[in-house]
């Protein structure tokens, strides 16, 4: 997928992108047999969709096979790095770079790049559920290329 991007908080946005997507994804899960039946069922008029059709996409959506890059803020236990690793491993992820800053305060930042070619599902979960990991306080999405 080249082209100029942004990674917008689809909250700010108007509710007819989301609509697009929803669509999409009607198509794609074969849940609807064509683009008419999908535009209906989410409410918004077949132009509209193809309008935005290969502008707008879920994060999932993206092409597979590229490098993300994360924040987060850890916890400074022991095993805390360890278990985050483990996690992403174990999801298909594959560990391109670490970085740990000093802890202070009893917390670091972590930055990792993490290369989502063999992610056995899609982005958001996986950023979901790295926040769930005991003693990570935040995740932050940076950016993909």
């Amino acid at each position: 997928m080249k082209g100029n991007f942004l990674v917008v908080d689809k909250r700010v946005l108007p509710e007819v992108y989301e609509k697009v997507v929803d669509a999409k994804r009607l198509l794609k899960e074969g849940k609807v047999k064509d683009v008419t039946e999908a535009a209906k069922t989410v409410s918004i008029s077949r132009s509209v969709y193809y309008k935005y059709k290969d502008s707008v996409f879920a994060l999932s959506e993206t092409e597979q096979g590229q490098k993300v890059t994360i924040n987060m803020m850890i916890n400074d236990n022991k095993g805390v790095l360890s278990g985050i690793l483990n996690y992403i491993s174990e999801e298909g992820g594959s560990i391109i770079t670490i970085n740990q800053g000093i802890p202070m305060n009893k917390k670091a930042n972590l930055s990792l790049t993490i290369d989502t070619s063999s992610l056995k599902g899609d982005l958001k979960t996986l950023l979901e559920d790295l926040s769930k990991v005991k003693d990570v306080e935040k995740v932050e999405f940076v950016a993909m290329e």
